[in-house]
């Protein structure tokens, strides 16, 4: 028999004790599909005492993942402590200057140093494996690395964060309000408590620029991606998205142009009938686009033990049958530097909501404001709210009134100036909502 393939895991989270599981439970069919049995022998995990529902009698245990990725018993370290540095990015530095094979679902680490972990891993001539770190368990990296090899890709998107569409579904089907649908989704544990990270679109972001390294063949730049989150999408939006024909989505979208690499998170206008427009509650979804394939969608689940555990497998019966493939595509040293194209370059159609205060002249004014920067309105809709009464015969304040402008394809510099100009005339009593539209 072969000789067995030693794991290290490091973490024993939700994901971390559905690996340890799944080897446990299926060792067979493990050993028939990865060329020789595949075991763990080391852990390292903050709490001993916590019951991972998994018999770990036999396995080390260490408490420092730095000492179990440095373990003569571990030929491959599995790092599931998440985070961009610390003891995470210590035990992968470890194992791969000590010539260990790494499987990693950390999008964070790799969104932060994944140039510097690519080389050393080229250097130590041994994967560097993250297919659980973009979208779950998708094959999207595989797909990217591996199956479209003959395909120039032109660009990439989709819904990259569960929590995020499954509180945009919840808020649309069920007329929540943003504060309502968190709340609920951090009971449930789709949100954290502190869920920042999720709602302001840094975990897409950080996905994101994984896909952008492998779909464009550059360097990764988590900070050129210019990112937004929903926490400012209301009821009124999503019910004018839906009459109009669209869903809001948070999307991550990046596409190669004659000026670089444009790389955004915003939520977006899609169009009910796409195929994003589509996935609900937790799902993620990634659509690509290649000149030979034309464009492909992935859909499934983005997040939780067992399909990132799925992922997390599939590159561990990778490294098991042998083999090393680049870890962004091709050599490192050939991976382009980032080029960024500023986000005012990009062209589209715009949803924009304003509260117009209802007095002669205000329409005008904003339509000419548009019209200066070469804005053409595709439709103006107003929801007209009654004023308020007078009191002792003294007319009170007039009550902005809601009106909503989609515009024609035009580019982000224009409605940028556009709103500039129409909030120095005084005719808004508030922020204008944009949202962005994408005919997908």
């Amino acid at each position: 028999m072969s000789k067995p393939l030693r794991l290290g895991i490091a973490g024993l989270g939700t994901v971390g004790a559905s690996v340890l599981r799944i080897v446990k439970s299926k060792p067979e069919m493990l050993a028939a599909r990865a060329g020789r049995p595949v075991v763990v022998t080391a852990v390292s995990a903050r709490d001993r005492t916590r019951d991972r529902g998994v018999d770990m009698t036999g396995i080390a245990w260490h408490d420092d993942p730095v000492a179990l990725a440095a373990d003569p018993s571990v030929d491959v370290v599995v790092e599931l402590i998440g985070g961009a540095s610390g003891p995470a990015e210590a035990v992968v530095r470890k194992a791969l200057s000590l010539g260990k094979p790494v499987v990693t679902a950390n999008k964070a680490l790799l969104a932060r140093h994944g140039v510097e972990l690519g080389l050393l891993a080229e250097e130590a001539g041994v994967p560097l494996a993250f297919e659980a770190a973009v979208a779950g368990g998708i094959p999207v990296i595989k797909t990217l690395r591996e199956s479209l090899s003959a395909n120039t890709v032109t660009r990439v998107y989709g819904i990259l964060n569960g929590t995020c569409n499954y509180m945009l579904t919840r808020m649309e089907k069920e007329n929540l309000s943003y504060d309502v649908c968190l709340a609920e989704a951090q009971r449930l544990g789709y949100a954290e408590a502190d869920p920042t990270f999720d709602v302001e679109g840094f975990d897409t972001a950080h996905k994101l620029a994984i896909l952008v390294s492998l779909s464009f063949g550059v360097e990764i730049d988590a900070d050129a991606i210019y990112v937004e989150g929903i926490s400012a999408i209301t009821p009124a939006d999503i019910e004018a998205a839906d009459e109009l024909g669209y869903r809001i989505k948070l999307l991550g979208i990046a596409r190669r142009t004659a000026s670089g690499i444009e790389a955004r998170v915003h939520p977006t206008m899609v169009p009910k009938a796409s195929a994003v427009a589509r996935i609900d509650g937790v799902l993620n979804a990634v659509a690509l686009d290649g000149d030979t394939v034309g464009e492909i969608v992935l859909v499934g689940p983005g997040a939780g033990g067992g399909p990132t555990a799925s992922s997390v497998m599939a590159d561990v019966v990778d490294v098991a049958r042998g083999g090393v493939v680049p870890v962004f595509g091709k050599p490192m040293r050939e991976l382009e530097p980032y080029r960024k194209a500023e986000i005012q370059a990009h062209e589209g159609g715009y949803y924009v909501r304003l509260a117009v205060y209802d007095r002669p002249g205000a329409f005008a004014a904003i339509a000419g404001r548009m019209a200066e920067q070469g804005i053409s309105l595709e439709s103006i809709v107003q929801r007209r709210r009654a004023p308020r009464s007078e009191v002792e015969g003294t007319p009170q304040p007039v009550d902005p009134q809601p009106v909503v402008m989609i515009t024609y394809a035009t580019s982000e510099a224009a409605m940028r100036q556009a709103l500039e100009a129409i909030k120095a005339d005084g005719h808004i009593a508030s922020a204008p909502r944009v949202i962005r539209i994408e005919q997908l």
